[in-house]
């Protein structure tokens, strides 16, 4: 198969023929037909994840078709349409079972602890518990946007923080996690303040309903905008970049008992990034981690999107082939894409 192959941390990606993988025992081989790249492929190829080994295979964001099953799989058969959650629970642990395989201690990841779907073919582990049918009104790329922003940015919002209609959420970082974001935060009826660096990030977060948009251009002093635009400071704070000035922005701009999730990642480049924790003391706030969503969590964000409530199509910008995203992943942490890539291994 076709697939785009990392050598070393920070090495040039290269489009390869390679083996197809083997179909293992409990889990399933799915033919990829779409497969989103994100910041978080990015982390990986720079080296800020241990988990992966080289040679490697990016990917995490995926929707396909079974064409293998192992012979412990019961749920599922080929032909069928699935995706999966960027997190793949063992299936066996207390929090497997109690629906929190999110957080499962013996976890595995598609693009990091295996080989992931920037390839024609994936083989995804322990499929009774992780993989989720696609409905046949859902298109194989909108599938592949849900994997890992979309339903991150579900669960951050509804599973973490509990937003309630009528509350400020202030998003950071207006890309694909924070995009989708503030469309589900709007569709939950929430007011949206989205900060960016960029134009055209901040224009896509107003066609999808921010009320309030902020250039976080060197010298702005975003919590004191977010607390004058909300009349206090939001309720709800997401920092969907993951970086030590982000995080502070999020968190310094909420209001008293106000609720951060931090969803980007905080790789612990030159030290471990300072949090303003004299502020989550005094104001007693909270702060939340999210971790993308499992697999049991999938039906109720599944059901808006069949229903069009919850559009996620409109956050794919642009498609492309293998070769193109070999070429783009370097560089993937600066670029300026307002909204989702997506790749198509049959390019």
């Amino acid at each position: 198969m076709r697939a785009v192959v990392m050598d070393a941390v920070q090495g040039r990606p290269e489009v390869r023929s390679v083996a197809v993988p083997e179909v293992p025992a409990d889990g399933v081989l799915v033919r990829v037909m779409a497969t989103g790249m994100c910041r978080s492929d990015w982390h990986a190829w720079a080296g800020h994840d241990d988990d992966v080994a080289f040679p490697h295979v990016p990917g995490h964001e995926l929707a396909g078709v079974v064409v293998g099953t192992g012979p412990g799989v019961e749920r599922w058969k080929t032909g069928d349409r699935v995706t999966v959650p960027f997190v793949c629970g063992c299936g066996r642990c207390e929090w497997c079972r109690s629906g929190q395989a999110q957080v499962c201690p013996d976890q595995r990841q598609p693009g990091f602890t295996d080989w992931g779907s920037f390839a024609e073919y994936v083989a995804l582990y322990a499929a009774d518990v992780n993989l989720v049918a696609i409905p046949e009104g859902v298109d194989f790329a909108t599938a592949a946007s849900l994997g890992c922003r979309f339903a991150t940015a579900y669960r951050a919002l509804v599973g973490r923080a509990r937003l309630r209609e009528g509350e400020w959420v202030t998003v950071v970082g207006a890309g694909g996690v924070g995009l989708s974001a503030v469309m589900i935060a709007r569709a939950l009826g929430a007011r949206v303040v989205a900060v960016d660096r960029h134009a055209g990030a901040l224009a896509a977060a107003r066609e999808l309903g921010a009320e309030h948009v902020l250039a976080a251009a060197d010298g702005t002093d975003v919590p004191a905008a977010v607390r004058e635009l909300t009349g206090g400071g939001s309720h709800v704070a997401v920092d969907a970049v993951g970086s030590e000035q982000t995080c502070a922005d999020a968190i310094l701009g909420l209001r008293r008992r106000g609720r951060h999730v931090q969803v980007g990642l905080l790789p612990p480049v030159g030290g471990h990034p300072r949090v303003p924790m004299d502020r989550v003391i005094g104001w007693e706030l909270d702060l939340l981690g999210s971790h993308g969503m499992a697999a049991t969590d999938y039906p109720g964000m599944m059901d808006l999107v069949e229903r069009g409530v919850l559009r996620p199509q409109l956050l794919v910008e642009r498609v492309i082939g293998l070769e193109e995203a070999a070429a783009l992943l370097p560089g993937f942490d600066r670029a300026t894409v307002s909204g989702m890539t997506v790749i198509d291994p049959t390019r």
